[in-house]
């Protein structure tokens, strides 16, 4: 099990945690033959995991990242009826949430649902830094299979939050359709967020 230090994040959701931050630093190193800056990073132990699994592809951190999220879902128990995961942001050879809620699910006994679509492609928000414009490219972006959500208590879940304009965006919707209740919760965030 990897070592974490679980983080509130704030939305439209009841009560929502990140399990740690993902970077610790990131120390500018130097330019590389290309002219593009070098940085030094450190992670936190989940952090590092994630990064492996997404840059990587490293499927062999599945089991740790999922163990790690079971036990501090089972000292939180916010009493979830189903987890539903965050739609990818973009197509990978691995799709970590994917995997992650898979694990996750077997190792708490709860169900999952892909209920979660998308209407559209859209634009990667990772360099829209402004929060409105970011919701902008959010608007009408999903859709809920709302029978299969009603009346159930959710935990939404993703890898990484660093605005949270995609979480609170598909809260909104999951409440709109009916759902019960919803949590949040991500492997890890940024430092700073807003």
């Amino acid at each position: 099990m990897a070592e974490f230090h679980p983080r509130q994040i704030i939305g439209k959701w009841s009560e929502g945690y990140a399990l740690d931050v993902h970077t610790v630093s990131s120390v500018p190193i130097g330019h590389n033959e290309f002219g593009h800056m070098q940085f030094e990073t450190t992670r936190s132990a989940v952090g590092e995991l994630l990064f492996r699994l997404k840059n990587r592809g490293d499927r062999k951190v599945v089991d740790e990242l999922a163990d790690t999220t079971a036990v501090f879902l089972r000292e939180w128990n916010p009493g979830i009826d189903m987890i539903v995961p965050v739609p990818a942001s973009s197509a990978r050879a691995v799709q970590p949430v994917a995997l992650l809620v898979a694990g996750i699910s077997a190792r708490l006994g709860v169900p999952f649902e892909d209920c979660i679509s998308k209407t559209r492609r859209e634009r990667q928000l990772k360099n829209v830094f402004d929060l409105d414009e970011r919701l902008k490219i959010l608007a009408g972006l999903y859709a809920v299979d709302a029978a299969k959500i009603r009346e159930k208590r959710i935990l939404l879940f993703d890898d990484l939050y660093r605005s949270g304009a995609t979480m609170n965006s598909i809260t909104a919707l999951l409440i709109e359709q009916g759902a019960a209740e919803i949590f949040a919760l991500t492997m890890t965030r940024t430092r700073s967020f807003r």
